[in-house]
């Protein structure tokens, strides 16, 4: 059940919604000047039928129509599992049920035209639609809905563009104003005439006969719930062979034919996907893990959407990628992805002073950087980077008091000595650089400059506390020790290195500052100067450590 290729669905997908808009929104302007007068309407419906009523519209408006619904099945189709977010969900009930809803409508107006002439106007119709709280009601509630389903639509399409939040408001307006002046309009007008069932007679002279209409009406009903039932059946007819999708902490099972974002939600897992599954954005990307080079090759939509943000060939769109083989896969974007541990309770660690290293790191340029990156590229960027930073405290043996934009602040010797805490705090400095050259390895096609990082470290006494107000409190550490490690990693910046580290951080770890050129750095709020070693590259901090074999020390 396969129209065309992806990008042509999606193409005329998009061609037949803003046709079946377009209708929609002339036909409820010609519906508003009822609060003008049925007169008023009756003039603009003979402008509206001169187009939608010639054979050219009429084509145009059941041909859209007809494809938009077809085009509904074959995606219903193809999904895979019937879980999905709300919005979703509402679009796909409004689209199938207002075909349903204006039935009625459609024989009793353009059919009976069709086959009778009879015009139909506002004079004939309103009195015939308010004489029964049904009619009205149907009538209205299948504006509702039409417009409902055109907005989600247009929203879809509309909301991973950058013009849209400066719109937002105007467009917002319109979806609104427009139904509502509609209804007023169709009330309005039916109240100003005298509501009330024709005659008979009027009926079966200017009309096509009631039965012939019934038969139209039940067969058109009739083709269009086969229409859904065959496309519910296929569904459910079970497909052969299943592939095993690994997870970071589960495996998943699924038939061949689920793509990646559908076997995640049915599965439960909460993933990202802003354009709802349609490849128009990236922020349901994935990292193959394992099994890239047995993937299929993306298809249009997909392709286009990797090649506009550099992707490199381990990423690949959930929503577009419907495996055959065996993958394991890393989400890119989502709240779970940073992959901290869990940090020291309030108990071991709160109100207490303690003789601790504090570690500063902060992205350089990287308000730059995040100018030439789309928002949800730069939130990857930021998680990637936050996940080397944790991985790198925790595994050293400290951990991570917050994150503040772009920088981190982690601690060691919560629950050690000075000196072991000193030597971890150095370690941890060694996997950030090292860290961060992977990620310019991995998304050097993404990034126009590496990365770079400014680190800062400084040792001393702190205290260790709660610290804040409501959910916004955390276990932090205050004092003048931070404050230093703060500076330092700006003196980092100024010397464009990696680390500037005070000699007391050194010499606490073990390890012998011999000839190395220190600086004697004065700190703004701090009495007399900090000796400080400037070092370019964070990797010499390795070398210093391999090399030492002589028992830690104290600070002169």
């Amino acid at each position: 059940m396969k129209i065309a290729s992806s990008r042509t669905r999606k193409r005329l997908h998009l061609l037949s919604g803003a046709c079946l808009g377009l209708f929609l929104l002339t036909h409820f302007s010609n519906h508003a000047l009822g609060l003008v007068s049925v007169e008023a309407m009756e003039r603009m419906r003979v402008v509206f039928n001169l187009f939608w009523r010639s054979w050219p519209g009429t084509i145009l408006l059941y041909g859209s129509l007809l494809l938009h619904f077809l085009l509904a099945l074959e995606s219903l189709y193809r999904r895979q599992t019937l879980r999905m977010p709300v919005r979703e969900a509402l679009k796909i009930i409004f689209g199938l049920s207002f075909p349903f809803l204006i039935v009625g409508h459609v024989v009793s107006t353009r059919i009976e035209w069709m086959l009778t002439g009879s015009g139909d106007g506002y004079y004939d119709v309103l009195p015939v639609l308010w004489s029964s709280t049904f009619g009205a009601t149907r009538q209205s509630l299948a504006l509702i809905l039409a417009w409902a389903h055109g907005c989600l639509g247009a929203w879809f399409w509309m909301r991973g563009r950058n013009w849209y939040p400066r719109y937002f408001l105007f467009f917002y307006s319109f979806a609104v104003l427009v139904p509502l002046l509609a209804l007023l309009g169709f009330a309005v007008a039916a109240r100003s005439l005298e509501v009330g069932m024709p005659s008979e007679a009027w009926f079966m002279s200017n009309h096509a006969r009631p039965e012939i209409l019934a038969q139209i009406r039940l067969s058109i009903v009739a083709g269009l719930l086969a229409m859904i039932g065959a496309t519910l059946i296929l569904r459910a007819i079970p497909v052969r062979g299943k592939v095993k999708i690994t997870y970071p902490d589960r495996a998943i099972s699924v038939p061949k034919g689920f793509s990646v974002l559908e076997a995640i939600r049915a599965a439960g897992i909460p993933h990202i996907s802003i354009c709802g599954g349609r490849g128009r954005c990236s922020t349901c990307r994935v990292r193959v893990t394992e099994g890239v080079h047995r993937l299929p090759p993306p298809n249009e939509a997909e392709k286009a959407t990797l090649m506009r943000i550099r992707a490199p060939d381990d990423v690949r769109l959930a929503c577009q990628l419907r495996p055959n083989h065996n993958l394991s896969i890393a989400p890119v974007l989502g709240a779970d992805n940073i992959g901290l541990k869990a940090q020291p309770s309030e108990q071991q660690a709160a109100g207490r002073e303690r003789r601790i290293a504090v570690l500063f790191c902060d992205l350089r340029d990287f308000t730059l950087l995040a100018q030439k990156q789309l928002p949800f590229d730069t939130v990857f960027l930021l998680n990637r980077y936050f996940e080397t930073i944790g991985e790198a405290v925790e595994g050293s043996g400290g951990v991570i008091d917050k994150f503040i934009g772009d920088g981190a602040l982690a601690i060691f010797g919560l629950s050690n000595t000075i000196e072991e805490a000193c030597a971890q705090a150095l370690a941890a400095t060694v996997r950030i650089a090292n860290g961060v050259e992977v990620l310019n390895r991995n998304f050097m096609s993404e990034l126009d400059t590496p990365l770079r990082i400014a680190m800062g470290m400084h040792a001393g006494p702190a205290i260790i506390g709660q610290i804040g107000y409501g959910k916004a409190s955390s276990l932090t550490a205050v004092g003048d020790t931070i404050n230093a490690a703060s500076r330092l990693e700006g003196f980092a910046k100024e010397y464009d290195a990696q680390l500037a580290v005070s000699a007391d951080v050194v010499r606490y770890a073990g390890l012998s500052v011999g000839d190395r050129e220190s600086y004697n750095i004065s700190i703004r709020g701090r009495a007399g100067t900090l000796e400080t070693l400037i070092i370019q590259n964070a990797a010499e901090i390795g070398i210093m450590m391999a090399s030492a074999n002589h028992p830690k020390g104290t600070p002169a």
